[in-house]
């Protein structure tokens, strides 16, 4: 990985794109009906990469939004990580024969590590590990839970795993525009040699500046959510600054 790069979010539920706050399925808004035609304006505007989450599957342990993340990929020319219920390397496999770039593999990287160790093998540069923390302690099935096992040291614990990235979502910051913990991503970058990815509580182009700023410790890039779909933050604005 090189650069510092923007990633969109699409995160899915029932279908539609939705935005969480503080990851409440019960506090979900609905943005757009259609998945593809979002994937598409995103590549439209110049965006590189997507992230998408399968929400429900996150909830469930196992993918449930299978036929709108085909659309997706068929819409857009852009390069998809997918997260949200792949906790088997069967599902691994299937997503990334069946289009996506990379998966990222959250829960299973508390409950099934080896699992995460052996997909990190099988599929070098391809797997993606999401530590999700509340309150500095990792959260898993889709946040419901929040473990004893502070972010840190489960980041360290895979640091020899092989993945692609982490990506760090600090919980209370998400989609409540509240800005970016730059200091704990920072601290976590610091720790690791694996790159580390922003996101939870990206606010405004501020947030993406003071990001870009620490780069060279180890932040390769965000993931942009509810701020881009309120309008918040322009996307050619976004892509100059990560260009710079």
């Amino acid at each position: 990985m090189s650069g510092f790069t923007l990633y969109p979010a699409i995160d899915l539920k029932q279908g539609r794109v939705v935005r969480l706050q503080r990851g409440d399925m019960a506090m979900a808004t609905i943005y757009a009906e259609d998945p593809a035609e979002q994937a598409a304006a995103f590549a439209a505007q110049g965006f590189s990469w997507l992230h998408v989450v399968d929400l429900d599957g996150a909830f469930a342990g196992k993918p449930a939004n299978a036929e709108a993340v085909a659309r997706i990929l068929s819409a857009s020319p852009n390069p998809v990580q997918l997260g949200g219920g792949i906790r088997n390397m069967p599902t691994v496999e299937a997503w990334l024969e069946g289009g996506v770039t990379r998966v990222i593999l959250g829960s299973a990287a508390v409950k099934d590590p080896q699992f995460v160790r052996e997909a990190c093998r099988h599929f070098p540069g391809r797997v993606v590990v999401g530590i999700d923390a509340r309150g500095g302690m990792v959260a898993t099935e889709g946040w419901a839970e929040t473990s004893t096992l502070p972010a840190r040291d489960l980041a360290l614990r895979l640091e020899d795993a092989g993945a692609a990235a982490i990506i760090y979502t600090d919980i209370d910051r998400d989609g409540m525009l509240s800005g970016v913990n730059v200091e704990q991503t920072r601290t976590l970058a610091l720790a690791l040699e694996t790159p580390v990815i922003a996101s939870g509580g990206v606010a405004s182009i501020a947030d993406i500046e003071a990001l870009k700023a620490v780069a060279a410790d180890g932040i390769a890039g965000c993931i942009l959510g509810r701020a881009l779909y309120d309008g918040r933050i322009v996307p050619a604005e976004a892509l100059a600054l990560a260009a710079a």
